[in-house]
């Protein structure tokens, strides 16, 4: 502590505990410091301090020390040398807890002015109480875009009204942003800023940290915001470059005699593995954070108390994912465990924590096999479920309380129907295979599921991808589950180009309630019906399918929206990228769709244009 005191005066210190462990830690003690010279809204610092009296955690006694542990073991390794690789963000996740909470997670009511409409949507989250960042949030009276290198603040409803209030313009592009009651967080690659936005036409920044890594991933729960950033260990002219973060212009260097590790971590390099966790509401509380000696981390899960980090161990050493567990609650971030199974994670939606148990999906090998694990408290491995499809790898998973369903694909997309009742004994109730797959499952209720991917035609050994294809999937009977619905959408176009929903599901946005199904499409159709099957189509036209959905009718399309104003000439898309539908939400009876150059207003009944914003 008095290291890193003696380095800064007059500004508030950010200090962080750097820690590794393949074990449990048992406990955190936070050690307060205080500088002088800060203002009333900054916070203290809080160093938290993990013991050392357990297994396999060990402590540098100097920078001379982490230079050479690392150095050697990337000689040994033949790692990278020298390269200052980032990582960035992971998009798409996994349903956790019961089906109940998070069947129709769009659905959010605030404590806003009483005449508020009473129903609008929200970002379509992993897990119930766990808010995701996004390029889009929603209050149910304002809108809140990041748009270039600007976030913009819009009066939304009514739609008749609405309009711009306010720009927050910045020296480096946001990435995505939060929305806590009148707190603004705005996310970049290198930076973390809390606005009060009491006054939506006046923002006022009241927290300010940069860094010198990169922004993987974050969430939002309760009032606390989670940050994670990696910035990669590089080792150049017998140097490891610590990380360093700067709050308010005032730059702070972690210590190396501060740094934890542990000696069997294995990846292509080291990683400093950060999370900031900071008080939105509260503009005098600590900002806390910790810094993880890991490899490279891949994936994210997040659930009400935990952050579950994956990176993978590959090169000579068999594939593998190494899985981190670190508590959070409000301000205490603590390193928990340890845990590792074969292959590789696809991705968030191959995670996911019930009743105290982690489960993950996994595909192993260049020829490939499918696997679930079931893992207790301590990481440890309590029930396989392996070799599933082999010869195909996952191309989509999701988690329902004691179900799991879990989409293999090489030429027809086998839908397996897992049941996760005794997580010692994982098992197939059954399965269903039909011509494509799905990149993202959502549940419709407990008893049917959704599903959006790509229409295939079968060439023997592999498939033609086509069009988009919307699946609408009945598990009641588990042993026999059954496509009732499906809505194929245009021709062979790009793997993930004709939708972002495909890679991304905050794009897709769904409510029961309303039997509204609404996702963003590029697209792509051939010249000719009778083409080839490997045969791409142009890309035509652009902009957001709206759908109605019900277990009587399945999809039924309602319209259309685009923002772009040409795209069918001469059979070429010629549109402005910039108005490429990313987003759509509801406020009462309006659709709004969000592109990076328009916010459009639909009747949400007949989808009648009521309003447009050009955004600046």
């Amino acid at each position: 502590m008095n290291a890193i005191g003696s380095q800064i005066t007059g500004a508030t210190l950010l200090v962080h505990a750097i820690l590794i462990s393949s074990i449990a830690v048992a406990s955190i003690a936070p050690a307060i410091v205080t500088m002088v010279g800060q203002t009333p809204y900054h916070p203290s610092i809080v160093f938290w301090q993990q013991t050392s009296e357990h297994t396999g955690l060990k402590k540098f006694s100097s920078h001379e020390e982490l230079t050479s542990f690392i150095g050697a073991t990337y000689r040994n390794r033949y790692c990278y040398w020298g390269e200052d690789v980032r990582t960035f963000p992971t998009m798409p996740f996994a349903a956790a807890g019961s089906l109940g909470s998070d069947s129709d997670y769009v659905r959010y009511r605030i404590n806003l002015p009483t005449d508020n409409p009473a129903d609008y949507s929200t970002t379509n989250i992993q897990v119930a109480g766990v808010d995701e960042a996004d390029i889009v949030k929603c209050d149910g009276r304002y809108i809140y875009v990041v748009s270039g290198s600007k976030v913009l603040i819009i009066y939304a409803y009514p739609a008749e009204g609405a309009r711009i209030l306010s720009e927050i313009g910045m020296s480096e592009s946001p990435t995505e942003i939060f929305v806590n009651g009148n707190k603004l967080v705005v996310l970049g690659q290198t930076f973390i800023k809390v606005y009060d936005i009491s006054d939506r036409e006046n923002p006022v920044l009241k927290r300010d940290v940069s860094f010198d890594g990169s922004y993987f991933n974050s969430r939002l729960i309760g009032d606390f915001v989670y940050v994670v950033i990696n910035k990669y260990a590089y080792y150049w002219d017998n140097v490891v470059p610590l990380p360093k973060i700067c709050l308010d212009g005032k730059t702070v260097t972690v210590p190396a005699t501060e740094i934890y590790y542990f000696e069997n971590i294995w990846d292509y390099c080291y990683n400093f593995t950060t999370i900031i966790a900071i008080n939105v509401q509260n503009d005098g509380e600590d900002i806390t954070s910790a810094t993880f000696l890991t490899g490279a981390s891949q994936n994210i899960f997040v659930s009400l108390n935990n952050i579950y980090l994956t990176c993978s161990g590959r090169g000579w050493w068999p594939e593998k994912t190494i899985i981190h567990k670190i508590s959070v609650t409000g301000e205490a971030i603590e390193y928990k465990y340890q845990g590792e199974v074969p292959g590789r994670v696809l991705n968030q939606f191959s995670m996911d924590e019930h009743q105290g148990y982690f489960r993950i999906a996994t595909t192993t090998g260049w020829s490939r096999a499918n696997h679930v694990y079931v893992l207790g408290e301590d990481l440890s491995i309590v029930g396989v479920l392996e070799n599933l499809a082999p010869g195909e790898r996952i191309y989509s998973a999701r988690f329902m309380g004691t179900r799991a369903y879990l989409v293999t694909f090489k030429q027809v997309d086998p839908l397996f129907v897992l049941d996760l009742a005794d997580p010692t004994n994982p098992r197939v109730l059954g399965e269903l295979k039909i011509p494509g797959y799905s990149d993202y499952l959502h549940p419709y209720d407990e008893t049917h599921i959704m599903g959006i991917g790509k229409d295939t035609i079968d060439a023997g050994s592999f498939a033609w991808m086509q069009g988009v294809k919307l699946s609408l999937f009945d598990v009641s009977d588990p042993e026999n589950p059954r496509e009732i619905s499906k809505y194929m959408i245009g021709d062979r176009g790009t793997e993930w180009g004709d939708s972002y929903a495909l890679s991304d599901h905050r794009a897709f946005l769904f409510s029961r309630e309303r039997n509204l199904l609404v996702v963003p499409i590029e697209l792509a159709e051939r010249e000719s019906s009778d083409a080839s099957p490997w045969t791409y189509g142009i890309h035509v036209w652009q902009g957001a399918y709206v759908f109605n959905i019900s277990l009587e009718e399945g999809f039924v399309l309602k319209g259309r929206i685009t923002h772009s104003e040409t795209g069918f000439e001469d059979w070429g898309y010629n549109s402005d990228p910039r108005y490429n539908v990313r987003r759509s939400l509801y406020i009462d009876n309006v659709l709004y769709t969000i592109s990076g150059g328009l916010v459009k207003m639909n009747d949400i009944q007949n989808l009648n244009e009521l309003n447009k914003i050009e955004l600046r």
